[in-house]
């Protein structure tokens, strides 16, 4: 799909200091569109309490006219931060109320979106919106695009965030949107109870950096780490992370060394797992160091608890471990299935202590080089095109 105008917005803004399937799929579009990428606007309660916070300070300078509300950001591309301020709504309880606000904070949303579009002279535009099931809700209507889409990767409506209100919108948004596209097959099984037209397309990932070939160092915080080394990379969030099924394998194994790299929620902090001889956690690291760590891993977990939050997501760090060629032992979800010739699934921690034994002895250079050759089919723009395939379906 080439010289198409495309709105993209979501829960993550542009300046976001933590990656984002948006942000990603957002600079793809730009390679043969145009692309204005839309900040969420900032509440009141957000204004009143994070007035120290950078990303905030400049959202409030903006708002005072002291610096441009839109931005070239580069080929193609364009960042709006919109001049409004939302009310708080998040905690009404009351759906009637609730509504009445939102329909409310979707006007002065969309009113400020419409004046960029002028500015920069958009045409028969698409609207790409991933997971912001309330503030866009009626985004189609306001705006009246060409096409809208709604991109669902994520089981939001699940978080404690959402869980008062999000299902009933999210399921709204979806049966007004013109497409539905999902990067799981189980949210897109959620998608498809709501809009027929729903596809699954993928995941993609940029795995420039996770390429065993550029490391060039051992970390000196693993290097005195004896093999052999089961560790994982990422949040360290008892709300998606089995802390059972780390101490089950650190304490069945006590000859292996279980690396956890990451920052620690407060359970995670608070747990036995730091009284466990044979458990590392070396804390957060910058994202260009994470691919020494991981080549220092003999074997890669993903121990996720399976819960409503994690049962449907696709975890990117997948992707990043097999680009390194690792092992990998996952737990099992639907999603996981993908990944099922190229990982070992476990339905219990028992069953992981046994696919890490296996995983250990079946290691070669054959299956490593098979993970890295599948890990690069993953890639961003095969993601994007999937999604240009379901615009051209939908417009047949």
């Amino acid at each position: 799909m080439k010289g198409k105008h495309i709105i993209v917005h979501g829960l993550q803004s542009l300046d976001s200091p933590i990656g984002s399937n948006c942000i990603d799929i957002a600079y793809e579009f730009a390679k043969n569109n145009k692309v204005l990428y839309v900040n969420y606007p900032l509440d009141r309660l957000t204004v009143i309490r994070s007035g120290s916070n950078p990303t905030i300070k400049k959202r409030k300078e903006i708002l005072a006219g002291k610096q441009p509300d839109l931005v070239e950001v580069g080929d193609n591309m364009w960042n709006l931060n919109p001049k409004t301020i939302l009310e708080s709504i998040s905690k009404i309880s009351n759906r009637p109320i609730f509504s009445f606000f939102n329909k409310i904070n979707n006007k002065r949303y969309a009113k400020q979106v419409k004046k960029a579009i002028e500015q920069i002279d958009f045409k028969d535009y698409i609207i790409f919106n991933d997971s912001d099931f309330y503030r866009a809700l009626y985004f189609k209507e306001h705006l009246n695009p060409q096409l809208s889409i709604y991109y669902t990767r994520d089981n939001m409506r699940e978080t404690d965030f959402f869980k008062k209100n999000g299902g009933y919108y999210e399921d709204q948004l979806m049966k007004k949107s013109d497409l539905v596209v999902s990067n799981s097959m189980y949210l897109n099984d959620i998608a498809k109870k709501n809009n027929p037209n729903s596809i699954y397309v993928g995941q993609g990932c940029d795995i420039s950096l996770y390429n065993k070939g550029l490391v060039e160092e051992v970390p000196k915080d693993i290097s005195n780490i004896n093999s052999p080394i089961i560790g994982y990379i990422g949040a360290l969030k008892s709300s998606r992370l089995s802390i059972e099924i780390l101490e089950h394998i650190a304490l069945s194994k006590p000859q292996w060394n279980v690396v956890l790299v990451g920052p620690e929620d407060e359970v995670f902090k608070k747990s036995n797992l730091h009284s466990i001889k044979n458990v590392h956690f070396l804390g957060s690291k910058a994202e260009k160091e994470l691919p020494n760590y991981l080549n220092s891993f003999d074997v890669a977990l993903n121990p996720q608890v399976l819960n409503q939050l994690t049962i449907g997501n696709y975890p990117r760090k997948i992707d990043e471990y097999l680009a390194m060629g690792k092992p990998v032992v996952a737990t099992l979800t639907e999603t996981m299935k993908a990944f099922k010739d190229f990982t070992y699934l476990a339905r219990d921690k028992e069953e992981y202590v046994k696919l890490i034994m296996l995983a250990l002895e079946e290691d070669n250079t054959k299956k490593s080089d098979a993970r890295i050759t599948f890990a690069q089919t993953h890639t961003w723009e095969n993601n994007v095109n999937s999604i240009y395939e379901a615009i051209a379906n939908t417009h047949k």
